[in-house]
């Protein structure tokens, strides 16, 4: 009787491993996932891993920059060390009205952008809603839109002169074609259903396009104008290259000439920096514009 018992029920010794197995093997499991997750194709970081990666990237793009040139492997003839990037900076606004040179070039940039945006986005809204508009304009507009706007500089010259009309024609010439291309597409890929819903309910030719086209395709034509925004800023640069006696360009230029690397490179840098704020506007600006288009 007693051995059949003993028999019959396990030894506690033996029951333990198994309960520590069991406990070990959902944590390996769940821990394997999570090291794949972290660099897995598109798995998204958090804001604070996306700003700290955004200003190590700079960092050590300062530290090499500054490797090679304090450490004598480049000229400074060629590429200006950080210091003296620093000096020069301190010497243009200080000496030479660099914050005149500055504002000339925002207004020449912002200039030419409004005037392409208010001839193209017409022009695109009704090249996507009727095809026939779309047939008779699409043709050159593509054409034009892969010719580079300093091809137009020396007829441009010849017909307005070396003043600012020469540059905003130059940045209205480099945008007009994309935006109204772009906007276009956007408008012309708006959701079939919602226009056949409109018809439905008695809406006229010019209802849809008021009360369907232009609000569906609205966030998608902002992002274009954010995107062409930042094109136009390397218009001016070349419209400021040749017969301009003001602005960022016309800056770089004389600086070259005098072999003057730490103002070039400042330049260079101030174009990137108002860039990156100007995008950041645009951004927050159709964020808060359109936030019904992210639900």
């Amino acid at each position: 009787m007693d051995a059949a018992s003993t028999s019959a029920v396990p030894p506690a010794h033996t029951a333990k491993p198994m309960t520590k197995t069991a406990s070990h093997a959902p944590a390996t499991a769940a821990a394997a996932p999570a090291r794949r997750r972290r660099m897995a194709p598109l798995e998204p970081v958090s804001p604070t891993a996306k700003w700290v990666l955004g200003v190590a990237f700079f960092v050590v793009f300062f530290l090499v920059w500054s490797a090679v040139t304090l450490g004598g492997l480049v000229s400074p003839t060629f590429l200006a060390s950080p210091m003296t990037m620093a000096r020069e900076c301190v010497l243009l606004f200080t000496e030479f009205d660099f914050l005149h040179d500055i504002g000339m070039t925002v207004w020449r940039v912002m200039g030419g952008f409004i005037l392409a945006s208010v001839v193209a986005v017409p022009l695109g809204i009704a090249m996507g809603a009727w095809k026939p508009v779309e047939a008779f304009f699409e043709p050159f507009v593509s054409f034009c839109r892969y010719l580079p706007a300093s091809a137009f500089i020396p007829l441009l010259i010849l017909w307005a002169g070396v003043g600012e009309t020469q540059k905003l024609l130059v940045i209205f010439i480099g945008s007009v074609f994309q935006i109204a291309l772009m906007v276009a597409v956007t408008v012309g890929g708006a959701r079939k259903d919602l226009v056949e819903a409109a018809y439905t309910l008695g809406a006229s030719n010019t209802g849809v396009v008021r009360r369907v086209l232009i609000p569906g395709a609205a966030p998608g034509i902002a992002e274009t104008l954010r995107l062409v925004l930042g094109w136009a800023w390397t218009y001016v640069i070349v419209a400021e290259l040749i017969g301009s006696s003001s602005g960022i360009g016309h800056m770089i230029t004389d600086s070259q000439a005098l072999l003057n690397t730490g103002q070039i490179i400042f330049g260079i840098i101030v174009i990137g920096l108002i860039g990156l704020v100007s995008d950041f506007l645009f951004k927050t600006l159709n964020r808060r514009m359109f936030e019904w288009s992210t639900l």
